[in-house]
Order: C-alpha cells, then sequence, then structure tokens
C-alpha cells in the first residue's frame, strides 16, 4: 500500500513537471510568433517591404540598413520592392489594394502626409487605407547654397529674396517634393518669393546646386552630407527642431532667424487598414528593437537620421499633425498639383 502511494506521488510530480516544461515552450512559441486569428502564426512566409521610392535615395537606403536585421528578428525574408513615381502614390496604391494579412508592409515617406493637400485626386485614402505600424527615422531638411553664393546665413537669405522678389531660384527634386515644401514652408513664413526650378530627382538638382546653374536647395541632409563634407556645398542651416549630431556647427532655421521653422523627411511603416492588430504589434515592437542594434542605428545616424521607433498610436498622431500642416501650407498658398 505504501509502495503505491508512493509510486503515485512520484509519477504526479513527473506529470506536474512535464505539464511545466509544456506550457513554458508554449509561451515561448507564441512570444516568438503572431496569431492572426486563423490558419498559421505569423509570419509562416516572406514578409514584402514596398518602399514607395526608387533605389538610391534615402528612403531606400533606411530599407535596405534594416531589411536584414528585421528579417534575422522575425524569421523569414523580407523581400524589398521598389515602386517608385507620383510622390510615392504609386506604391501607395499598391500596398492599399493587398491583402491585409502582414505580408505586405510599406515604407512610405513624408509625401504620405503631403500628397493628400496637394493632389485632389489621389488613387486611396490616407487615414482609411493604411494601418500605421511605427515612425522609423526622420531626416531633415538642410539649407544649402553654391560655395561661391553671397549668401551665408538665414538673415542674407530673407533679406536678398526681399530685395529681389522672384529673382533668387531654389532647386526641388520635383512639384510636391520635400524641398519644394521646404522652401514653400520658408517662402510662406519668412514673407518673401523665390522662385521654384523643378528637376527630375534630387540628383539632378543636386548636380546643377553645385554646378552654380541653382543658388538654393533644401536638400535631405541625408543627401546633401558627403557633398557638404566635400566642400561642394556650403551648408546654411539645418530645418530640424535642434541642430545634427553630425553637423553640430551648423545651426537650425528657426534659432537662424525664422522660429518655428521644423522641416523633416520622415520614414515609416505602414500596413493595409484591416491587418490584424497582433499583427502590427508584432511588427512594430520588432522594428524598433532593430532600430537600436548595435550595427543598424549608427549607420542610419551617419544618414543624419534621428532614429525614432515609435508605437503605432504614435506614428497615427505624428501623422495627422502633418496632414492638418501641409493641408494649411496649401490652402494658405494655394498650392495645387493637378
Amino acid at each position: 500500500m505504501f509502495h503505491s502511494t508512493r509510486l503515485a506521488r512520484r509519477t504526479f510530480r513527473v506529470v506536474a513537471a512535464a505539464g511545466l516544461l509544456l506550457a513554458a515552450a508554449a509561451a515561448q512559441a507564441q512570444a516568438a510568433s503572431t496569431s492572426t486569428g486563423s490558419g498559421p502564426a505569423w509570419p509562416s512566409k516572406p514578409v514584402r517591404l514596398v518602399v514607395t521610392y526608387p533605389p538610391g535615395g534615402t528612403v531606400d537606403a533606411v530599407a535596405r540598413i534594416i531589411g536584414p536585421k528585421l528579417s534575422a528578428r522575425l524569421g523569414q525574408p523580407v523581400v524589398i520592392d521598389n515602386r517608385g513615381g507620383a510622390g510615392g502614390a504609386i506604391g501607395g496604391e499598391l500596398v492599399a489594394r493587398s491583402p491585409a494579412d502582414g505580408y505586405t508592409v510599406m515604407l512610405d515617406a513624408s509625401n504620405h502626409a503631403q500628397n493628400p493637400a496637394l493632389r485632389s485626386k489621389m488613387p486611396f485614402d490616407t487615414l482609411r487605407d493604411f494601418a500605421p505600424v511605427s515612425l522609423l527615422v526622420k531626416v531633415p531638411n538642410i539649407l544649402v547654397v553654391h560655395p561661391a553664393a553671397p549668401i551665408r546665413s538665414v538673415k542674407d537669405l530673407i533679406a536678398q529674396a526681399k530685395a529681389r522678389p522672384g529673382e533668387i531660384n531654389y532647386a526641388s527634386s520635383g512639384n510636391g517634393s520635400s524641398p519644394h515644401l521646404a522652401a514653400e514652408l520658408f517662402d510662406s513664413m519668412a514673407k518673401t518669393r523665390m522662385t521654384h526650378v523643378a528637376y527630375k530627382g534630387g540628383g539632378p538638382a543636386l548636380t546643377d546646386v553645385m554646378a552654380g546653374q541653382v543658388p538654393v536647395f533644401f536638400a535631405s541632409l541625408g543627401s546633401g552630407l558627403p557633398y557638404i563634407q566635400g566642400g561642394k556645398l556650403r551648408p546654411i542651416a539645418i530645418g530640424g527642431r535642434t541642430r545634427s549630431a553630425v553637423l553640430p556647427e551648423v545651426p537650425t532655421i528657426a534659432e537662424s532667424g525664422l522660429p518655428g521653422y521644423e522641416m523633416y523627411e520622415w520614414n515609416a511603416l505602414f500596413v493595409p487598414a484591416g491587418t490584424p492588430a497582433p499583427v502590427i504589434e508584432r511588427l512594430s515592437k520588432e522594428i524598433a528593437a532593430t532600430l537600436q542594434d548595435a550595427e543598424v542605428r549608427p549607420r542610419l545616424e551617419a544618414l543624419g537620421a534621428e532614429v525614432i521607433g515609435s508605437t503605432p498610436a504614435e506614428l497615427d498622431a505624428f501623422r495627422r499633425a502633418e496632414l492638418a500642416k501641409w493641408a494649411r501650407l496649401a490652402r494658405e498658398n494655394k498650392l495645387q498639383l493637378d
């Protein structure tokens, strides 16, 4: 009798221990994967990262820096798919029409919030068709000039633009681009009037500014930095709220005579509306960890980027504020692209 009782107790302990091990394994598996409510856990196949700009620019660079590390964290390949054109609208339309299953993710830029203010006809509704995941980085625009240009400060540019309305040209990477809107915001706040010279991309714009064909450019810090460091462009002021760690000696536009000026080219992740909340939360957490990776963060900061890694709610609040900002500028200055 005693032997039977001892055997029963030993059996109970073994079963209980096995149960604890199984529970721990189940918890670990749940942490490593995400249920979508039906079907296999997410992700169970490659994730397509649609980049809404062509290869070679800052947006593409950010995607290629974070892609491999994000892939490692998700346990599935992250396949970069560049779908540039129409200020991000071509890639945006593709994602808006994709299944809301977590396997199509969009890496978009500032035009996400600017296009609705500038274009009366959009192939999607920015707020309705996309769910926010994470604000990745903010890269300030920087006011640069040709080294021989007689402009050495924001006050110089304002004074010359007011003395010669419409005579000072500025380059941009195209109508409705971030450099274009950075200059429009500058004109609006400074009460000046410069003349816009639109190029088909940031590369041609930079080339002509460095050649002295156009004196002024509100470049992305990421694309302009190598030419500033090489002495081919003179930096005047940073468009961000604070000075940049990569050019600490360059003042902000706000502190140089235009209080309140703030202009960034930002990158963020979105998914089609209706994507399961657990997938969005998992993706947001993994991208936040990826951005803090010891190899990833320094590479992004070398582009002049401020590394963020927000929550979905924080990105939603940010994009709504950006939508309101650009809608106001477009309305007050009668800016329209179609």
